[in-house]
């Protein structure tokens, strides 16, 4: 008698294997699954999803090959002392996995990526290609008026792709659609929070990493599923140690990283991994200019990341330390790219805010192709240990 696989685990075994596929199946069954239908990749840092949906395409995000793609040709185009995900993200174009996109965007993280935005124009100059500029003044009057340009000529760019303007209509539309996204992923990590045990970070990352390549609504419905399917599935709970991982927005962790700070005595209870999902920190209104409103979203109500500059709002180190408290955690681990200049350049700054308040944190550097998790998982046991051993004393 063969034995009912829990939804849960269901649930998680069809997001690994969404998160192992680097031919993007998902993507070419959408595509061919209706007539005309486009896909736009983007580094899942922030981009407005929400227009590429309104311009009824779907959003896919690429995020490197991991720690299954053996890099070769993408090595030819980079130094050695830049991150892994550029060479990575080469070698899939070179290799045809992204044959099935029909345009890429390119968010504002670093100098790599603009670099690598415009050897995408060389390479594949029969696709759509553009570096999505965001502003580094937070005044309406001044970064609002120059956002809602960006989102104009992104917005007039998609319409003409598709054959038709796109609508504010449309777009409010969509606004709601990933409102509803947020709200639930929102929720996954307030109950992630609340019971650790319950919902591994192992896979609520699988999860989020589903969210790159499904449309919205049925990622929704995905993480709803699961939530509703891992309370009714019980776990040990252990005498773990609640810590936030801060460093990981744009190159992401291999999986294995991830199960090593957990079997190491870590609950993750808060992240940055695809942040992207969690940009914007509050619902968009949807009745309004949609523009706008995405405009003020995200100049007032989004995520605090090395990524993003903010000197004229908040004070280094606010938002990760609102981050530890909200979510009870007792420490910090960070774990950054090698050679990423955001993350590690940020990092020292963060720390003084978190020593200043008595919070204790540990830091190491990782690659998308780590092989090597003894040590981490050792150095994040060593965490877990003292933070426990301390607080206990």
């Amino acid at each position: 008698m063969t034995a009912t696989i829990p939804p849960a685990v269901a649930i998680v075994q069809r997001c690994e294997a969404l998160f192992d596929d680097l031919d993007f199946k998902a993507v070419k069954a959408w595509k061919a699954a209706g007539t005309g239908r486009k896909a736009i990749g983007y580094m899942p840092v922030y981009v407005p999803r929400e227009l590429v949906h309104a311009a009824g395409m779907l959003p896919v995000g690429i995020l490197g090959g991991g720690d299954s793609l053996e890099v070769i040709q993408g090595d030819a185009y980079y130094q050695s002392y830049i991150c892994r995900i550029p060479r990575s993200t080469i070698e899939l174009g070179l290799t045809g996995r992204l044959d099935c996109l029909d345009g890429m965007l390119f968010p504002s993280i670093c100098d790599v990526i603009r670099n690598l935005s415009g050897m995408w124009q060389i390479l594949f100059k029969d696709k759509y290609v553009r570096y999505f500029d965001v502003p580094q003044n937070y005044q309406d009057e001044i970064g609002g008026r120059y956002y809602v340009h960006e989102l104009e000529i992104l917005r007039d760019d998609l319409g003409k792709l598709r054959g038709k303007p796109i609508g504010d209509a449309e777009l409010n539309a969509s606004i709601a659609v990933y409102n509803d996204n947020r709200a639930a992923v929102r929720d996954l990590y307030a109950y992630r929070a609340r019971k650790p045990w319950q919902a591994p970070t192992s896979e609520v990352y699988l999860l989020l990493r589903a969210g790159m390549v499904l449309p919205p609504e049925e990622h929704t419905k995905l993480v709803r599923e699961y939530l509703a399917a891992v309370d009714e599935f019980p776990r040990p709970k252990r005498d773990n140690a609640r810590v936030v991982i801060n460093g990981t927005f744009c190159e992401q962790p291999p999986l294995a990283l991830i199960k090593s700070i957990e079997m190491s005595g870590c609950y993750v209870v808060d992240d940055d991994f695809m942040l992207v999902t969690r940009w914007l920190l509050d619902d968009v209104p949807a009745d309004g200019n949609p523009l706008e409103e995405l405009s003020k979203a995200f100049l007032h109500r989004s995520a605090s990341t090395a990524a993003k500059y903010d000197a004229t709002r908040e004070e280094k180190g606010v938002f990760l330390l609102k981050q530890v408290k909200t979510r009870g955690a007792e420490g910090v681990v960070f774990a950054a790219p090698s050679f990423c200049d955001p993350a590690l350049l940020e990092r020292p700054m963060l720390q003084d805010v978190l020593a200043k308040h008595g919070v204790p944190y540990t830091a190491f550097k990782y690659a998308e192709n780590t092989g090597q998790m003894a040590p981490i998982r050792e150095q994040a046991g060593t965490f877990a240990d003292s933070i426990k051993l301390w607080s206990a004393a």
